[in-house]
């Protein structure tokens, strides 16, 4: 079975044990997993005077500052793709979080 150049250049690794993978053998998984903040609104129930909550938006903007475009999305939305051996696919899907 020729492999494309992707695979010639790039070996497929299991991102979990680094065993290497073979693609079209039925051996490997491919996860995708999206993450998000929080969507919903913050209550408005604040009694601050609006220029103390003016000072809170501006501080958290000089906050963000120092951080990069990329740092900023990560903070809100993230995707990921990990590539798994069947092993540790059995592993992490029994148990994603641990």
């Amino acid at each position: 079975m020729p492999q494309d150049a992707d695979t010639e250049t790039f070996p497929l690794v299991c991102h979990r044990c680094g065993k290497e993978l073979a693609a079209g053998t039925a051996s490997l998984y491919v996860v995708g997993i999206e993450a998000f903040a929080d969507p919903t609104p913050p209550p408005d129930t604040d009694d601050r005077p609006p220029a103390e909550i003016s000072a809170d938006i501006n501080q958290l903007i000089e906050q963000m500052r120092g951080l990069s475009e990329q740092e900023l999305m990560d903070q809100v939305y993230r995707r990921l793709t990990l590539l798994l051996c069947t092993p540790c696919y059995r592993h992490w899907i029994d148990n994603p979080t641990g």
